[in-house]
């Protein structure tokens, strides 16, 4: 699908109309997590164009074109980090800092955006609460039983009639970012809370200040319709009429965490300052140097391929899906691996390449493992070596 580019846009997060588009991609298959059980299915997996707005007003990046009826979420999406004892252990670390701040305890805990419910069984089991989470991608099967006593689980999107539960707690993690009217679902989960003063939030989201930072192509995506900065993403919710309580970057500086208590905006602990002149900044330098980026990563793909070395990719998630359909170059990734079982015997959309386990390198004994998250560099590189795997490691 494509998207004819007017002259004029207006930020969904501020309404202003000082919004300039600053990057794209053309044909970026619309789901990079959904399972595809063939490589025919892949190859001719579903695609949309991507035209990232900057609002010059208030910092927020968007996808001018992004169209939600071609995106699915259901049971085939494969969202889970946590096959990743590195993954586990911050998760685990964030859900207890949590419970301590907040006195999470015997609580009443909403999550928005649960996927397949691992962080919100881990706030309810840690600190004895009960939990309501609201995902269409949800699998009950994926729940242990003690967990699942504690949780009600909804398969489907929270919308404005679901804001009459009670919640002393209320969360949402890496959700925030597939919705693009993103004001109004703001505005949406503030009306829930009502004059519940004594609730906060807490929401995850990447950090476009790195992947501007980094020129981490493989990190935009067509899901991705929304692209928060620690200014912008203040200034969304000091708007929507949340006192912000801490703004942090975590995760290796690749997430942004935000919390907030139910206010009218005014107070607050956090301001930004100066970040949008220096988000200009990031903005113009990605813009002119992500193509030379992008051809650079694609020369050395090629050189692979001339070589014949045999390349593998680590990492079948979003980064994944993205760095191998931006650069299309066939015949030189065999496979990709993940530690993720539900991935195996599935395949990357729009390239076709087979994911595999980690225990198929054995056989295969790449000469070049490319990992797409450098955070989980150690434990592949402990797990080639008990595979007795000497690969060239090369994070992006």
């Amino acid at each position: 699908m494509s998207c004819s580019t007017p002259m004029r846009f207006v930020c969904p997060s501020c309404g202003c109309d000082r919004v300039q588009v600053v990057y794209e991609t053309l044909s970026a298959p619309v789901n990079s997590v959904l399972l595809l059980s063939s490589r025919e299915q892949a190859l001719t997996f579903p695609t949309g164009d991507i035209r990232l707005g900057f609002c010059d007003v208030c910092g927020f990046i968007y996808n001018t074109c992004f169209d939600r009826q071609l995106v699915e979420y259901s049971s085939r999406c494969e969202e889970s980090q946590g096959f990743s004892p590195f993954f586990r252990a911050w998760h685990q670390g964030l859900a207890r800092r949590l419970i301590e701040r907040y006195s999470l305890r015997a609580k009443t805990i909403v999550e928005i955006g649960c996927g397949k419910g691992d962080f919100l069984a881990l706030l309810c089991d840690l600190g004895d609460n009960s939990g309501i989470g609201f995902d269409p991608a949800y699998i009950p099967e994926r729940t242990a039983p003690e967990s699942a006593s504690r949780i009600h689980f909804i398969s489907d999107f929270y919308k404005d009639n679901d804001s009459a539960l009670h919640a002393d707690f209320l969360c949402c993690k890496m959700t925030l970012e597939h919705i693009a009217d993103t004001a109004n679902f703001i505005r949406m989960v503030r009306r829930s809370l009502r004059d519940s003063h004594d609730t906060c939030v807490f929401f995850q989201v990447p950090d476009v200040s790195r992947v501007l930072q980094e020129q981490a192509f493989w990190d935009i995506y067509y899901e991705h319709c929304s692209y928060f900065s620690i200014g912008s993403l203040t200034r969304l919710f000091h708007a929507s009429g949340f006192d912000v309580l801490d703004v942090r970057r975590e995760y290796g500086d690749q997430y942004l965490t935000i919390e907030a208590r139910a206010g009218d905006g005014t107070a607050s602990l956090f301001t930004p300052e100066g970040d949008l002149d220096k988000l200009r900044t990031l903005v113009q330098r990605f813009a002119s140097r992500v193509p030379r980026r992008i051809a650079e990563w694609r020369r050395r793909l090629e050189s692979y391929r001339e070589r014949s070395l045999k390349t593998v990719v680590w990492g079948a998630g979003s980064k994944g899906v993205t760095f191998l359909s931006t650069l299309n170059v066939p015949g030189a990734v065999r496979y990709v691996v993940d530690v993720n079982p539900h991935m195996w015997a599935h395949y990357m959309a729009k390239t076709g390449i087979e994911i595999v386990e980690p225990f198929k390198l054995r056989d295969y004994r790449p000469d070049v493992v490319v990992v797409m998250n450098p955070l989980y560099r150690e434990e592949i590189s402990a797990e080639l070596a008990t595979l007795g795997v000497a690969a060239e490691l090369i994070s992006t």
